[in-house]
């Protein structure tokens, strides 16, 4: 279980999820509030309103300054849906939700958090998981890493960590016992 299959794990248990990357790719597909920005930003990655999202992926990855101005684009943009996200929730009074943010430490949107729960795999196991995803490359991967918080670190400044190399069934039990400790605090 990795981090997109315990947000549908915290769904299945009635907590509404925030997903950050699926935002993105609202964002920036075909009629998203980002695409003329990115269009703009970056000449002829847009074609027929489309983007092409693994030649921005190889420009940002390999620029800091590229990466940074994608960021700036998209960032505010994503923080507004989250914030409309939660409005909702507050609505209907939900007493937990989950944001699902890859980048929570490094955005330091921790203060946007009453708890943090780190899902965590052991590195093999992250490696093999991502390089099995559609376009991604060993260096890619590492550029990825590279801008990351190492886990470690994040386990030591999570609330909760969620094991996802021991099995399924041992971690949606985890994810349901801090729904519940959510929940009663």
């Amino acid at each position: 279980m990795g981090k997109t299959t315990a947000a549908k794990v915290f769904r299945e248990l009635g907590v509404p999820v925030f997903d950050s990357d699926a935002t993105s790719r609202a964002l920036s597909g075909p009629n998203g509030a980002a695409l003329p920005a990115i269009a703009n930003a970056f000449p002829g990655l847009v074609i027929n309103g489309t983007l092409d999202r693994k030649a921005l992926a190889n420009l940002v990855f390999s620029s800091s300054q590229k990466l940074r101005q994608l960021e700036q684009i998209l960032h505010p943009l994503i923080k507004r849906a989250r914030a409309k996200f939660l409005s909702a929730a507050n609505r209907q009074r939900r007493k937990v939700v989950v944001f699902d943010i890859p980048l929570l430490f490094e955005t330091n949107a921790t203060d946007q958090c009453d708890a943090v729960i780190v899902v965590s795999a052991p590195a093999f196991l992250q490696r093999q998981r991502v390089l099995a995803r559609p376009g991604m490359t060993a260096e890619l991967f590492k550029s990825v890493l590279a801008r990351q918080m190492p886990d470690y670190l994040k386990r030591v400044r999570a609330d909760v960590t969620i094991p996802s190399g021991l099995g399924r069934a041992f971690a949606r039990q985890r994810i349901k016992k801090s729904i519940s400790t959510l929940i009663s605090s």
